[in-house]
């Protein structure tokens, strides 16, 4: 396991308290990431919302990478978080394409005005 540097623990004592931070701690908050972005997505019906919650999805996935690819001292998770970003990057700029246009046309961005679109 990567040694991490703790020299700023022994300048607080409510830090030192708090122990080190474990890979557990990561996939505690990945998760917890993962399902706000997956309550955003279920329960919304507006594209920038549900776009913005995506996001949090892929981030929440992100940081578990991150995390496992730490604990086994491997840079795999890392590249694959790599390749992710670039994914994210585009689906973003198409789906920001897809919504101005529907903004367009629709005059909003909910996903009811989507369903009506033809062609």
């Amino acid at each position: 396991m990567i040694a991490m540097d703790t020299t700023f623990l022994a300048s607080s004592p409510a830090l030192a308290a708090l122990g080190e931070i474990t890979t557990a701690h990561y996939v505690v908050l990945s998760s917890l990431i993962f399902a706000v972005g997956l309550f955003g997505v279920v329960t919304r019906k507006n594209a920038v919302v549900i776009l913005m919650s995506l996001e949090l999805m892929l981030n929440g996935a992100n940081l578990a990478f991150v995390a496992f690819s730490r604990q086994h001292a491997n840079l795999q998770g890392q590249v694959f978080v790599f390749f992710v970003i670039a994914v994210a990057a585009a689906e973003a700029a198409v789906a920001l394409a897809i919504i101005i246009a529907l903004n367009r046309v629709k005059g909003g961005v909910s996903l009811d005005d989507a369903t009506e679109l033809k062609g």
